[in-house]
């Protein structure tokens, strides 16, 4: 089933959208070579618990307790890194998720961030995933179906320029998800058109999704090292990962982890987002 929200309920998932946001960007701003992971990880929970909320990603999953409450993925690391003693390098890429709980009700969000100058390729890399997650939300609009948003970001991947050395790799396995009073409900989002799955869901109003696209330079294959925890490309080329949870309106979709709830980015797109509840 899934979970329908009430104008009300997605207001206040807009608050716990904008504390993860505060997170995201806190952390944005102090990446930089010589920067531990770990440190990155102590900004986010203090920026979480000094506006009252609670981390989503310091629990239990599936049986697995997850240390932190952001994923820190450097590099060939598409998803779930656990923060550690890593010391970000000149060069490299990182993903930061975080996640937090604020008055029962949750909020998910991603970024690529590049550590310095990196590659031309991978600044190409992180561009293509975000795109396609900017693709996919603007398909976030009522009597849509699921697989609108999964055809939007595996087409708008296709259509990219091919990286110097490369190639683009939709991670296979992983995608987006419900969000309301889990982190983690139906339905799973696809980031691209499987054969066979049907047109999914009806997108109504009150329909919350986290949208995440998760692109490498190479394999769509990825594998889980031994912490349980943290996937990695098969290949070893470098991987992106771009999220923000996007709520169904009336009015058009309102993306409830950006600081100006998508108005800019849908713009460019000729999409006009709905109006911020809490304005």
């Amino acid at each position: 089933m899934v979970e329908i929200k009430t104008p009300e309920q997605i207001a206040k998932m807009r608050a716990a959208g904008l504390v993860v946001a505060e997170a995201l960007k806190a952390c944005r701003e102090a990446v930089a070579p010589g920067v531990t992971t770990q440190e990155l990880n102590d900004i986010a929970d203090k920026v979480i618990t000094d506006h009252g909320a609670t981390s989503n990603f310091r629990a239990h999953h599936g049986g697995l307790w997850f240390p932190g409450v952001i994923c820190a993925s450097v590099n060939n690391e598409v998803v779930h890194g656990i923060p550690g003693d890593r010391v970000l390098q000149e060069g490299d890429l990182i993903s930061i998720d975080c996640g937090a709980i604020l008055d029962g009700w949750h909020g998910d969000s991603a970024i690529t961030v590049a550590v310095g100058e990196v590659r031309p390729e991978v600044e190409m890399l992180s561009r293509v995933t975000e795109g396609s997650m900017w693709a996919g939300i603007a398909q976030m609009k009522k009597n849509n179906r699921l697989v609108d948003v999964s055809k939007a970001i595996e087409g708008y991947i296709r259509r990219q320029p091919l990286p110097p050395k490369g190639k683009w790799g939709i991670t296979e396995g992983y995608g987006g998800h419900g969000i309301g009073t889990a982190m983690h409900m139906e339905p799973h989002v696809l980031n691209y058109v499987e054969r066979g799955r049907g047109k999914g869901p009806k997108l109504v109003p009150g329909t919350v999704l986290a949208i995440e696209p998760m692109v490498s330079l190479g394999t769509p294959h990825t594998t889980v090292l031994e912490d349980d925890w943290t996937v990695v490309t098969n290949d070893g080329t470098w991987a992106s990962h771009w999220e923000h949870s996007v709520a169904v309106t009336e009015q058009g979709p309102l993306v409830l982890t950006a600081f100006d709830g998508g108005k800019a980015e849908l713009a460019k797109l000729g999409i006009t987002a709905a109006p911020d509840p809490l304005a």
